[in-house]
């Protein structure tokens, strides 16, 4: 298995291992990293796959995009580790809410969000192969809410890695910041840019971009940009489909998007040959693959707050992925696309890509409105309290199961706790959830609170002023 630019455009582009690929984060050109095949398995294989637990699922699947980077026994022994904390049994246990639709609680681990169960695993990855090597990473991210929690919470007090993670300042909730900001450990800096998500996704990109300080700071990535955390995430597709009777019968999944890596995720899982029959792409106010697939024209807009601050996002990053692939793997031509799509904020227009699209996913917009009705909605009918996110896969799920066609189960991730969002929770519903004990004490705990411009100057100075490699090496 080797890795490859979305946006090189050589005939014979050069290839990286997955060991290489975990490391780079981005590519040097700017393009994200995806692998010269997908693997497929078989009947037998996504039968043998029901019986599993989730630890050895994860080990089992990620080994396929791993290659000789990593031994069997190895993977096994991380994966157990990494999800052996989670609160349930299961790991990501199914809820059925009616007899078609399901929801998928992907938030029982440390920080309650679905970034766990990527980052918990990929974390010791990286101990692994800078181990093997002797060296240290300079880890930066961009998060719109979850990612930065479950990245520092990954790799916090680990000797070869800082962390910095960049998050819009005032456009989180008090939780998602005081995960972050509390957290006593040299190696980990929670950075508030006055600005966007997409401000702070910009500001990694360029940093990655100049080759000389990604070098000196052996910078990595830990966003979905991040081939190994788009590889972890299929895990839960196969699971929830192991548990609803695949492959005899398909699935649906309906996944609440803002930076399109979740749900690109799902169509990962599909291509390796997990039956599935619909991709819900759930959108809130910020709408822009909702717009995009009914009407073929991608163009930014002014980024809106919204009850679902993890969504709250214009540029979805992952969709690179999708478009080399739709584009016939033309490095070319995603590179050149792009750059007009950064230059103009509206992609190109290709009447093939959209097509192809549409066949492959379908989106809803759900509005604050929507997603507060839902919440009481589903408060009032089963007693369950879902955060606004999970809310936003609720309504989409229902909307596309109320256009018919088909029998597939449809299951709904439910992405974050509802105590991540008490606000929107007690306002839906007149209860406000409580954190799990092991958070019980979060809005007590003395925080670290650093705000930058958005400037990538400004945040290249911090990040050197504080990285043990720019210190030692």
């Amino acid at each position: 298995m080797r890795y490859l630019s979305t946006r090189d455009s050589r005939p014979s582009p050069p290839t990286l291992s997955f060991a290489e690929v975990l490391l780079a984060g981005l590519a040097e050109d700017g393009g994200l990293y995806v692998p010269d095949q997908v693997p497929e398995l078989g009947e037998a294989a996504l039968t043998d796959y029901a019986y599993l637990p989730y630890a050895e699922l994860a080990a089992r699947i990620v080994s396929l995009f791993a290659g000789d980077d990593f031994k069997a026994d190895e993977l096994r022994r991380l994966a157990e580790a990494a999800y052996s904390g989670f609160r349930h049994a299961a790991v990501v246990p199914l809820v059925q809410i009616d007899e078609r639709l399901w929801l998928l609680e992907l938030f029982h681990g440390p920080t309650l969000a679905f970034k766990d169960l990527a980052l918990q695993f990929v974390g010791p990855l990286f101990d692994a192969v800078l181990a093997r090597h002797g060296e240290h990473l300079t880890i930066v991210g961009a998060t719109s809410g979850d990612t930065g929690s479950a990245a520092i919470e990954a790799c916090r007090d680990r000797q070869a890695i800082d962390i910095f993670i960049l998050y819009p300042h005032s456009r989180i909730s008090e939780v998602q910041r005081r995960q972050m900001t509390t957290v006593d450990a040299a190696n980990a800096h929670a950075l508030a840019i006055a600005g966007t998500f997409d401000d702070c996704q910009d500001l990694v990109k360029t940093l990655f971009a100049d080759v000389g300080l990604r070098r000196e700071l052996n910078l990595a990535a830990v966003n979905s940009i991040n081939w190994a955390r788009i590889a972890v995430q299929t895990v839960y597709y196969f699971a929830a489909g192991s548990a609803l009777g695949v492959p005899a019968r398909p699935i649906s999944f309906s996944v609440p998007t803002g930076n399109f890596g979740n749900v690109y995720s799902g169509h990962v899982a599909r291509r390796m040959g997990l039956p599935i029959d619909r991709l819900v792409i759930g959108t809130n106010r910020n709408d822009i693959l909702a717009r995009f697939l009914a009407t073929g024209r991608m163009a930014i807009t002014a980024v809106e707050q919204s009850l679902s601050p993890s969504m709250d996002i214009q540029v979805s990053s992952n969709f690179e992925r999708l478009l080399f692939e739709l584009k016939g793997r033309n490095g070319s031509a995603v590179s050149e696309a792009m750059r007009l799509f950064r230059e103009s904020g509206c992609l190109p227009a290709d009447a093939q890509v959209w097509h192809a699209a549409r066949g492959l996913f379908s989106a809803h917009r759900v509005d604050d409105t929507l997603t507060m009705q839902t919440i009481a909605e589903t408060y009032a009918l089963s007693g369950m309290l879902i955060d606004p996110h999970s809310a936003v896969a609720l309504a989409a799920a229902r909307t596309e199961l109320r256009a018919g066609d088909g029998g597939a189960p449809m299951v709904a991730f439910a992405c974050a706790h509802p105590a991540k969002f008490p606000d929107a929770v007690e306002r839906a519903t007149g209860i406000r959830p409580e954190l799990p004990p092991v958070l019980g004490d979060l809005l007590e705990r003395r925080e670290r609170l650093i705000i930058l411009p958005n400037d990538p100057g400004a945040v290249t100075r911090y990040i050197r002023a504080h990285a043990r490699r720019s210190r030692t090496c």
